[in-house]
């Protein structure tokens, strides 16, 4: 039986390592692109005046998640939601990810008093995204519609964890959804390599997402 998890940004360190980490699959890697850009960018991957930056993360070929994909369902205590099929799951206390190349997704839920707002998710969320997520780059914070309800979305780019053998990190396009409901809060976080094109497969995943309790 899952525990309930005690935060809901532990999903953020397991995403970043395993987009650095994924095993492979016959699905493609890719991630999500933004739907619009509502909010002000603000990068802290910036070049220093002169030359380049050392520490900006690689780009690697974007890929997409093919048409021919199929999904299953996935279940746990609190929530379900369906997964592309053939994906490597791993747990990490209370975090489930599920991981093929530089694709991933990541569960968590956490206690909640109420529902996430999109001022509340910039004014205390941000910055601790800012401090922990190598390369951070925030593209916009809304609020979205979905099959279970509204939801919260931050959508940002960001570095992977250096990779175990090369020590380089992947530039990753990351969605993140936050779900609440009877005082929990339920966050799905979506990557991938960036500039892959997976806006309907990731909205597949989180329009499947449900309350099971």
């Amino acid at each position: 039986m899952h525990r309930r998890p005690t935060t809901a940004l532990a999903a953020l360190a397991v995403v970043i390592t395993a987009t650095a980490c994924g095993s492979s699959s016959t699905a493609k890697p890719g991630a999500a692109k933004p739907a619009s850009t509502t909010t002000s960018t603000t990068s802290t991957t910036a070049a220093s005046a002169g030359g380049a930056n050392p520490n900006a993360p690689e780009v690697v070929a974007p890929g997409d998640i093919p048409d021919t994909q199929a999904f299953v369902p996935y279940a746990a205590t609190w929530y379900s939601f369906s997964v592309p099929e053939g994906w490597s799951r791993t747990v990490a206390g209370s975090t489930t990810t599920f991981t093929d190349h530089y694709n991933s997704i990541a569960a968590v839920t956490a206690p909640a008093a109420a529902a996430p707002s999109a001022a509340a998710v910039q004014a205390a969320e941000v910055p601790i995204l800012r401090r922990d997520v190598p390369n951070f780059e925030l593209i916009k914070i809304a609020p979205v519609a979905r099959t279970a309800g509204p939801a919260i979305l931050v959508a940002y780019r960001a570095g992977s964890a250096p990779n175990p053998v090369t020590g380089k990190r992947v530039a990753i396009d990351v969605e993140r959804y936050e779900f609440w409901h009877n005082g929990t809060l339920a966050t799905l976080t979506l990557s991938g390599a960036r500039g892959s094109d997976n806006v309907d497969p990731w909205k597949k995943v989180t329009n499947s997402f449900a309350w099971t309790a």
